[in-house]
């Protein structure tokens, strides 16, 4: 079993600093279990908004979160 998760998420940023997305623009995606799936979903939104140049995709990983134990 994979101890990792991946999102795809990024949007129109306000600049090239790319520090804050315009409002209504975020994209997320995910979670998936391998990188390769998240890779493939970061290329095929990255693009078709290849002509936006504030427009950024980001592959993020995560740690499974781990069960709670039990009490008993």
């Amino acid at each position: 079993m994979n101890s990792k998760l991946y999102y795809v998420w990024g949007g129109v940023f306000t600049d090239t600093h790319f520090r804050e997305l315009n409002p209504g623009t975020e994209e997320s995606y995910g979670p998936f279990h391998t990188e390769a799936e998240a890779d493939q979903v970061w290329s095929e939104t990255t693009r078709k908004n290849v002509d936006i140049a504030q427009h950024r995709m980001f592959v993020i990983t995560v740690p499974v979160p781990l069960p709670k134990p039990v009490d008993g």
